[in-house]
């Protein structure tokens, strides 16, 4: 049994899986109170299946890129239910999320704000690394023309690549869900936060000395 979920964007997405066959899904839009929703909503899929927490064999987390509270909710989530249950925590990231279950070629982009870009390119030889990309860059990317484009991003730029925009194929955590079961038998380190995006505060300088 696997609990998929997600906190990386202005949502909560969750899932609970039974191999492939999706037994409780949930999403609620919301641009903050994640942190006081997220373990309810996990709550309600259990029961949902007539199951708790110490039912889990896999707990499936996304961990970005997106918003840096977000990511450490749901990542700082897992690894306590892992804690506690004794569950394997598996960390996947949303770009990936986004282009599972697409043909090869696709690339995956969200909006990062601030006119800059979160881009992965996904081919049959692999994935690129997960990319923060100001958009003024974006020309220089080696995309195959007629790649098919998902993401939040994908109708505005899949144009200027002579891309396909198409939409994921199933809901974000069920996504998750998935990816994590075909590699629940692989090594693999806990879940990590997927910081793309630089910090936006910056450390503050120290005071400067006062000379007698």
């Amino acid at each position: 049994m696997i609990l998929a979920f997600d906190t990386s964007a202005a949502h909560c997405a969750a899932a609970l899986l039974s191999g492939d066959q999706v037994l409780a899904q949930a999403y609620e839009e919301m641009a903050k109170g994640q942190g006081e929703r997220l373990m309810g909503l996990l709550q309600g899929l259990l029961s949902q299946a007539g199951a708790g927490f110490g039912d889990l064999n896999l707990i499936a987390v996304g961990t970005g890129p997106g918003n840096f509270t977000g990511i450490r909710l749901s990542v700082a989530a897992a690894r306590g239910l892992a804690l506690s249950t004794g569950a394997r925590a598996l960390g996947v990231s949303r770009l990936e999320a986004a282009a599972h279950g697409l043909p090869r070629p696709v690339c995956a982009c969200f909006d990062a704000r601030r006119e800059a870009v979160y881009l992965q390119l996904f081919n049959a030889q692999g994935a690129s690394a997960p990319q923060f990309l100001p958009r003024a860059d974006l020309p220089a990317q080696n995309i195959p023309a007629g790649a098919q484009w998902v993401g939040d991003l994908a109708e505005e730029l899949a144009p200027d690549f002579a891309g396909l925009p198409v939409a994921a194929p199933m809901p974000l955590a069920v996504a998750i869900g998935q990816i994590a079961c075909a590699r629940k038998d692989q090594p693999a380190p806990r879940p990590a936060p997927l910081y793309l995006r630089p910090a936006d505060a910056a450390p503050a300088a120290p005071a400067p000395q006062i000379l007698a």
